[in-house]
């Protein structure tokens, strides 16, 4: 099926989801978003094809896979492969993957994109064995965006959005339904079936995948959840449980239905689950790791939130990634008047680097979503607080730190300047790059930080930061960064050659501002 065809289909879903479901919420009010267009940096991507996205992507033995290829160009695209292993099929019109490897191994595939302007092509690695979500998600949670008013018609029309804007040509995959979907048990697994607000789950899965995406869910092991829905334990062998004062129920029940809950969510198709509870233990998480590995799909397991740092190493054996801290807010930095709730980008600065050891491959360091464009939750949408500057740091930190990246705005209400922030595809690739190593801090004078990361080409990224309130100029040695000679730069947000140096590089960073750029190998 097209794309076109795809969207068609997925309108008419909407409808009439939309005809048998809850009644539509009531529209957000509007909200100015700052004229930012003069601080966009990202080159609109040109007419030759291009593939984006990552470059490798893990699954298990005999699980279905679920995977885009992308690739930005003049419409319309054509994909085709080299070497698929048995048991795949690609699309070639849409780049989606489809089918299952019943033999583990690593499978190395060229895939190919052409159009009318040229031809593209590239090495994927498909990694067939234990070990899933071997580069950080790319995806959207819907929390941010609608907190409570979330329903399956917003859902849904956030997966159009993520095509519809090109996001999902830059590898953004995941449309993940957070808390407040959860109706009471029943059903042949007596799990958590969805409320009224989510007529069709299954549907709603489906649809999205029809759209090359990947959909994800919330839950949590306490009685309910942080919104005052059925969670997934209960102090009865029923799981019975009746809504009560807001912020009841918030602690573990003496009998679990993580096997029935996964069981059901197998059936429906969700490929990412958002687990959250404090404070996070091992044993609850373990619980949910095992209910999902028996599973018939790979699931993604998110641990939310403020997991300890003591357990990291072994939350590495359980989970795909966890929060190394609180809710992040839309600030430069604090204080809070809760401090135990939020946290900003500093407080996040401060903490996260602590957590290195435990990043790479199948399991990553999540220091939250990303606030950029709209924030502010459902009726109280607004722009975000971080200036163009800070939104360029927070997007380039996250990306060197390996993060998972997952938007907090409403999609269908991205402004130029965001859309831009999200779509450069070569700052989104040393978020992606294979190699998978968190960036350390390599120099620091008071105010002024270069953290550098290396890619699996050998090359660094490098970030000049400017935490200070005024311009500064920040520098960068070879000798810091492991290299000697002359080296080439390239600026990625530009996506524009700096030229060849020999012994380091500078440049004048502004207030709260980052310069990043890739040094080395071309």
């Amino acid at each position: 099926m097209a794309f076109p065809e795809i969207l068609g289909a997925a309108f008419l879903g909407l409808l009439s989801a939309s005809a048998g479901g809850a009644e539509p919420a009531a529209a957000t009010p509007p909200a100015v978003l700052p004229d930012y267009s003069a601080y966009i940096l990202t080159p609109t991507p040109g007419p030759l094809p291009r593939l984006t996205g990552p470059r490798v992507f893990g699954v298990r033995p005999g699980h279905p896979v679920v995977f885009r290829v992308t690739a930005t160009g003049e419409r319309p695209l054509t994909f085709s492969a080299d070497s698929l292993p048995s048991g795949l099929t690609l699309d070639a019109e849409t780049g989606r993957l489809s089918g299952a490897i019943a033999t583990a191994g690593d499978y190395r595939v060229v895939v190919h994109v052409r159009n009318a302007r040229g031809n593209a092509e590239r090495t994927l690695r498909l990694a067939v064995g234990e070990a899933i979500a071997l580069t950080p998600p790319l995806g959207w949670n819907s929390w941010n965006s609608w907190a409570a008013d979330v329903d399956q018609d917003k859902i849904l029309a956030s997966a159009i959005a993520m095509v519809t804007t090109g996001l999902a040509d830059h590898g953004w995959s995941y449309v993940n339904c957070d808390d407040t979907w959860e109706g009471k048990r029943g059903g042949p697994h007596h799990a958590i079936l969805p409320n009224a607000k989510f007529p069709n789950m299954k549907a709603l899965a489906g649809q999205i995948h029809e759209l090359g995406l990947k959909f994800g869910i919330y839950s949590t092991p306490f009685v309910t959840t942080y919104g005052g829905y059925n969670g997934g334990t209960s102090d009865n062998p029923k799981g019975d449980w009746e809504p009560g004062p807001k912020g009841s129920g918030r602690e573990i029940g003496r009998y679990s239905f993580a096997a029935e809950d996964v069981a059901e969510w197998n059936d429906w198709g969700v490929d990412y689950l958002k687990y959250d509870w404090f404070p996070i233990d091992l044993a609850n998480a373990l619980a949910m790791s095992r209910a999902l590995r028996h599973g018939s799909r790979d699931i993604v397991l998110s641990l939310s939130n403020a997991a300890p740092l003591a357990e990291a190493h072994a939350l590495q054996e359980v989970a795909q990634l966890w929060r190394t801290g609180k809710d992040i807010r839309d600030e430069w930095r604090g204080p809070w008047p809760n401090q135990r709730s939020n946290q900003s980008i500093a407080d996040i600065w401060e903490f996260h680097p602590a957590w290195r050891r435990y990043d790479g491959p199948g399991h990553w360091n999540d220091p939250d979503m990303l606030v950029v464009g709209m924030v502010g939750w459902s009726k109280n949408l607004r722009p975000t607080h971080l200036t163009a500057d800070e939104q360029f740091t927070h997007i380039s930190l996250w990306c060197l730190w390996s993060a998972p990246l997952l938007i907090g705005s409403p999609l269908d209400r991205l402004d130029p300047f965001t859309l831009s922030l999200l779509t450069n595809d070569e700052v989104l690739d040393v978020d992606q790059d294979p190699l998978g190593h968190q960036a350390v801090l390599v120099a620091k004078d008071n105010l002024v930080e270069v953290w550098a990361k290396t890619l699996e080409d050998g090359s660094r990224a490098v970030g000049l930061f400017n935490r200070g309130e005024t311009p500064e100029t920040v520098r960068v040695t070879w000798r810091q960064l492991g290299l000697e000679g002359s080296q080439p730069v390239r600026d990625l947000w530009r996506q524009q050659d700096v030229g060849v140096r020999r012994n380091g590089y500078a440049a004048t960073v502004r207030s709260h501002g980052v310069v990043l750029v890739r040094i080395g190998v071309k």
